[in-house]
């Protein structure tokens, strides 16, 4: 994935979806959003772009909103990612730690960063994201606030690194998806990994999670995520989230998907693309 794309992401350049993003796409330019909706938006009315978009952290599980935007606008799932996350802290040149009071960034981001701010008995200042946390601070001229991003932040903004991976647990990574209007399904090969990932809701009747989930036991299919989420403003209709290892075009995944639909009153597939290496890790 080298030729230029057109991309967009939700926050400022210099977020972990930008890392993401220049990872998988080079230098590509890269569409800002203020929110995981209006990216989807972007994708959704022009399919001319895709969206790097995190769905989920090996720390902080899910990421909110975005089960609801999957089945809303109902992009296709073109890779996953799995991007490593490092936080570090940054200021303004002319400050030294001494100076800093309050440490500014993405609530997630100073949930896992917990030891140095409680070493240093920081202040927190909850933001949107972790790079438009190191924005903002760029336009500032307060000495008393540092934050909490990414070195690619640093390097736009021009700010100083003052501590690096100050994470409290190391191996901080988070999953994303690479997304689009067009389907983009990869051929079926015996010899590579695919990941299936869709999204269904369940008939109303006794034992239906168990029957359609049959099929994969039956098939010997390995599920590799499996969450409900409520549909919204409601209590009474749940949706579940799956990926499962395997493709379209396989007859054991074939049987597993009959099984399926059978007991479902909605189902979408988001999207068959081929498995991230991290997986073999």
């Amino acid at each position: 994935m080298t030729k230029k794309e057109k991309i967009a992401i939700q926050g400022e350049l210099g977020a972990y979806s930008h890392i993401a993003s220049n990872q998988l796409f080079g230098n590509s330019p890269v569409k800002t959003c203020l929110t995981f909706e209006e990216a989807f938006k972007v994708a959704f009315n022009d399919e001319s772009y895709k969206i790097v978009i995190p769905i989920e952290n090996s720390l902080a599980g899910r990421v909110a909103d975005i089960h609801y935007l999957l089945p809303k606008y109902k992009l296709q799932i073109h890779a996953e990612h799995f991007q490593k996350v490092e936080h570090n802290l940054i200021c303004k040149h002319d400050t030294n730690l001494s100076d800093i009071k309050y440490v500014r960034s993405h609530a997630q981001a100073i949930g896992q960063c917990q030891n140095i701010i409680n070493k240093n008995k920081f202040k927190t200042i909850i933001s949107a994201d972790t790079a438009g946390s190191a924005k903002d601070l760029s336009l500032s001229n307060d000495k008393s606030i540092a934050a909490i991003a990414s070195k690619l932040s640093a390097e736009i903004y021009n700010l100083k690194i003052l501590e690096e991976n100050i994470e409290d647990e190391k191996g901080n990574v988070t999953r994303f998806l690479i997304m689009g209007k067009k389907v983009q399904q990869p051929d079926f090969d015996q010899n590579k990994k695919f990941i299936t990932t869709c999204i269904f809701r369940l008939k109303s009747e006794p034992a239906a999670l168990y029957k359609c989930l049959g099929g994969f036991a039956t098939n010997q299919i390995n599920m590799t995520k499996l969450e409900s989420f409520s549909v919204k403003n409601t209590f009474e209709q749940t949706n579940f989230y799956l990926d499962f290892e395997g493709h379209l075009e396989d007859k054991l995944v074939q049987n597993a998907m009959e099984e399926l639909s059978f007991h479902t009153e909605n189902l979408s597939i988001l999207g068959v693309y081929e498995a991230s290496k991290f997986r073999q890790n």
